[in-house]
């Protein structure tokens, strides 16, 4: 049997203003209860409701060797609060005053059992799926931030999941894809991760229980960039289909009167810019 033969697609839509769960039928999507809804015209939800969002900080062979550093012995991780989530379909929010919003494209591990100490041999039980994730983050805050990551990688909208958990798929062997505008700005496969999905999982159950729904996302290849309003971002792999969104500017500036500011030092362009642009004679874009 081949991998479209026997993979699954889910997807959670609004329908008739509540939340469903829907199967995708070819350009349709088709609820339980027989109803019907074009996927192009459907408004997406996150595709799963996690009780936390796990990630890794560096996996790509490629994005490590973009940054001219080296892997850790074992994966290290950071956690994105489930009030950053977002949807296929969904706005990706720039507060004003920021200007270093980065893709991250990834895909993203499902937890389908409840697991704790688990082997790397039991992890695939475990696994309901999977979806593909951005894992967007807002670099103006890293000179404050890049030890929790929260408002870096945490703030509202920067958690975008979808379309649907694809049930089913193989993680070995997949190409990996984040388009801007229709461009190709990362091209990446599975094959270059240094820690697969059954890894990932079995690390983490070592200390933290993982539950039904919680999201595992398992690192981007290199060319992270900034992205500004009006830009449309996609993210795509073989088999998971394609996860879009578009950029917009906050209604409001981050308030000034508290709290750490949006900074522009040479780490946070380092980061934003792919760490080369000292050694590229590249300046800090100062578009809006």
């Amino acid at each position: 049997m081949s991998e479209r033969e026997s993979t699954v697609e889910y997807r959670r839509v609004l329908l008739d203003g509540a939340a469903a769960l829907v199967r995708v039928a070819g350009e349709e999507l088709v609820a339980g209860d027989g109803r019907r809804v074009k996927a192009a015209e459907a408004v997406h939800l996150p595709p799963v409701v996690p009780s936390k969002v796990i990630a890794v900080h560096l996996n790509h062979r490629s994005r490590v060797e973009e940054f001219r550093t080296g892997l850790p012995p074992a994966p290290t991780y950071f956690h994105k609060p489930v009030s950053a989530l977002n949807a296929h379909g969904g706005a990706v929010v720039r507060p004003e005053g920021c200007r270093y919003l980065n893709y991250e494209g990834e895909i993203a591990v499902v937890i389908g059992r409840t697991c704790r100490n688990i082997s790397r041999d039991e992890a695939g039980a475990h696994i309901a799926g999977y979806t593909l994730a951005n894992d967007y983050g807002l670099h103006d805050f890293r000179d404050t931030d890049a030890g929790s990551m929260l408002r870096v990688k945490g703030s509202d909208t920067l958690c975008p999941l979808g379309p649907g958990l694809v049930t089913g798929w193989d993680f070995r062997d997949k190409w990996l894809r984040t388009l801007v505008n229709g461009r190709v700005v990362q091209d990446g496969s599975t094959a270059e991760m240094e820690w697969d999905m059954h890894y990932l999982v079995a690390d983490i159950a070592r200390t933290i229980t993982l539950h039904p729904g919680d999201v595992l996302l398992s690192g981007t290849p290199a060319h992270s960039r900034p992205v500004r309003p009006g830009d449309v971002v996609e993210v795509e792999a073989e088999g998971l289909g394609r996860l879009t969104n578009r950029i917009v500017t906050g209604p409001a500036p981050v308030r000034p009167e508290v709290g750490a500011q949006p900074t522009a030092s040479e780490e946070v362009l380092s980061t934003a810019l792919g760490g080369d642009w000292e050694f590229r004679g590249v300046r800090a874009p100062r578009r809006s």
